[in-house]
């Protein structure tokens, strides 16, 4: 239950369409639900402006769609990262309107259509098609957080001549997520030539040396861009989610 949520509820009851006891029982699972195996955090739309992230792996499908109806009943948005396509089908089977991104892994269901804001532009640029899955990742966390997303995909530095012919995209961005494997030297590239925040994301995408992402990482790390900052090895969520939170005070 976010801000608007509660003010709304707060207005019901002082024009008297709902009693104070039906608000009292929408409101008593603040600041949390404890569900043996899980404490839903109710309360972090309110705090955060996003409700709490279902991290997919290692949970049963039976926690997960505990989880879930408990977040439904509070009118918040779900979304689900890192989730299988078996886990997937049994949700969406029970919740038809969730919508399962494969390549992403992530599942989203929204109690209310998700509208994106009227100012700031987030751009999300893969290296390469391999990368792919984690920029997705990425694009997803933020228009379902309520943001205008752009993708441009493998335009890496082994042709960078595909990257510069879309120069004209770069003026509306507010912040940048560049997605790279191998050497992961993208990122650099891009903060060379704009004046906003790049989130750099390493991917686990390379051959051996690469490390399974350890090189891209400890390269970002040691961007001569200054305008550059890094997240973890294949954390196009945590990119998505930072981003969000960045092109945010374009719209405050």
């Amino acid at each position: 239950m976010d801000a608007k949520s509660i003010k709304k509820l707060l207005e019901s009851v002082s024009s008297g369409q709902v009693t104070v006891d039906r608000a009292v029982e929408q409101l008593k699972r603040l600041p949390f639900e404890d569900l043996s195996y899980a404490c839903v955090d109710h309360h972090r739309s309110l705090r955060k402006g996003f409700p709490e992230v279902i991290f997919g792996e290692g949970k049963s499908i039976e926690q997960i769609l505990g989880v879930i109806e408990a977040m439904i009943d509070q009118k918040d948005t779900v979304m689900i990262t890192r989730i299988s396509a078996e886990k997937a089908k049994a949700i969406t089977t029970k919740y038809p309107e969730a919508v399962y991104h494969p390549d992403a892994r992530m599942l989203v269901l929204a109690y209310k259509p998700i509208e994106p804001a009227g100012k700031g532009l987030i751009m999300v640029i893969s290296a390469g098609t391999s990368d792919i899955p984690v920029a997705q990742e990425a694009l997803i966390t933020a228009k379902t957080m309520g943001h205008r997303v752009e993708s441009l995909y493998d335009v890496g530095v082994s042709g960078i001549h595909r990257l510069m012919q879309h120069e004209k995209l770069w003026i509306e961005a507010t912040v940048f997520i560049v997605v790279a494997g191998m050497e992961g030297a993208l990122p650099s590239v891009v903060g060379g030539l704009v004046d906003k925040p790049i989130i750099a994301v390493p991917t686990s995408i390379g051959y051996g040396a690469s490390f399974g992402g350890i090189t891209a990482l400890l390269g970002m790390l040691n961007s001569c861009a200054s305008n550059v900052s890094v997240v973890n090895i294949d954390n196009g969520f945590g990119a998505g989610y930072m981003a969000a939170m960045i092109n945010s005070l374009a719209n405050s």
